[in-house]
Parts: C-alpha cells; structure tokens; sequence
C-alpha cells in the first residue's frame, strides 16, 4: 500500500468523527513533560536521560519508559504518582497550541473527541486553559484501562457516539496511535510535525499524512 499525503490525496472523504491524539498533535508539550519525567528520573539517580530520548515515550504509559531504563516494578506506582505531582506544579507553563490547530478545530466539521494516554480530566483542564474545549463533543482519556497502542480509548469515543469505526479518523503523531487506530478498526493520519518518527509511523501504512494542521481541513471541508 503506497504512502498517501492529505495534501496529494484525491479527495478523501469528510468523516463523521475525528478521533485527536493531544500531545504532539494538538500540543507541544514536550518541554513540560520531559522535564517532569527528568525531575522523577533525578529523584532516583538516572540523570543522563535526554528529551530526545523521552520524546519516543510521550503517548505511552510511562511504565513502559520505566521498564525500559531498568526500573523495577515495585516502584513504578510510586514513580507515576511523583510524575502526575511534578507535572501538575508545572501548570503547563512550557506547552502551546501547535500553530494551526485552533484554525483546524473551529474549521474542520464532524463530531470531535479526543484519544490521549492523560486521563479524563487533565485532558479537560488543558483543554480549557487553552481554549480548545469549546471544539469537541467529547473528551476521552485513559482511564482505568490500557493505554495506546490498545485501542479501549478509541473504542470508548467510538461507543459514545453510537458510530461504525470505518466512519472515524484517528489523527496522531505516534506509532502507537497508528497501531491503537488499526485494532479499534478506524482510519488512521499521520502527523508529521509531531514527536513520532516519519519511518515508524509509515510501518503502519498510515491512510492519510499530514505535514500542518490545516493539511486536514484543506481536503476534509
């Protein structure tokens, strides 16, 4: 299956849903939660851990990242609680709206959620401080079940809105996204102006690719 771009693509369809990833998609937010994760990693010795490195992480669990370093499990609860502390005390104080988006959102018709490994209601809050909640329908984070790539933060949108999955696109910058969208059964884009690299997301064949936020409005209206 051969690579499509939103911007070369001939027509895709508008969709009924659309399903955001929020970091790296709709945020840049990577500053505050890379330094976070630093603060929790220098709390237990692991100083020499970079942004870059971390940035692969964002929109997984953390445990993954802790497993990776070498962390035993014992401590990993305890390790996200001080990650859920540090983060909120930052206040989002690094993040922005990734230029466009608020353009995309207010443009782009269909029912709106989101699909994000934050819990239900951080996803709100930030929503609100950055004034985009007045653009979805619905906000879903990962609550209480597996996060991406299992697809129960899709299937849950999915559920609330009485919708087929072939009807919904998923927009996100992670490989895991590209795999969560694929076994929830949905149509996946690609982001490229994320944190996610361009070769792993393509492993998935992604439906669409988009290199700006506006890319998905040009062919979606």
């Amino acid at each position: 299956m051969s690579l499509r771009s939103l911007r070369t693509a001939a027509h895709p369809p508008a969709f009924p849903v659309y399903l955001f990833d929020v970091d790296g998609t709709l945020m840049d937010s990577a500053r505050d939660i890379c330094g976070a994760i630093q603060c929790v990693l220098g709390d237990c010795g692991r100083t020499d851990v970079s942004d870059e490195f971390l940035k692969r992480y964002i929109g997984l669990h953390l445990f993954d990242l802790f497993f990776d370093l070498g962390f035993e499990q014992s401590v990993h609860e305890e390790m996200l609680a001080s990650y859920r502390r540090v983060y909120h005390e930052r206040k989002h104080a690094s993040t922005a709206v990734i230029p466009g988006v608020k353009e995309m959102l207010g443009r782009l018709g269909g029912k709106k959620s989101t699909a994000t490994t934050k819990g239900t209601p951080s996803t709100r809050l930030l929503l609100e401080q950055f004034g985009l909640i007045e653009h979805f329908d619905h906000v879903q984070g990962t609550d209480g079940f597996p996060a991406k790539p299992e697809p129960d933060v899709l299937l849950k949108s999915i559920e609330v809105f009485g919708v087929r999955a072939e009807a919904c696109l998923l927009v996100g910058d992670a490989p895991a996204d590209m795999e969560a969208g694929r076994r929830a059964g949905v149509r996946i884009c690609a982001v490229r102006y994320g944190y996610g690299d361009p070769a792993e997301l393509a492993k998935w064949e992604p439906d669409y690719w988009i290199d700006r936020p506006g890319d998905l409005v040009e062919q979606c209206i």
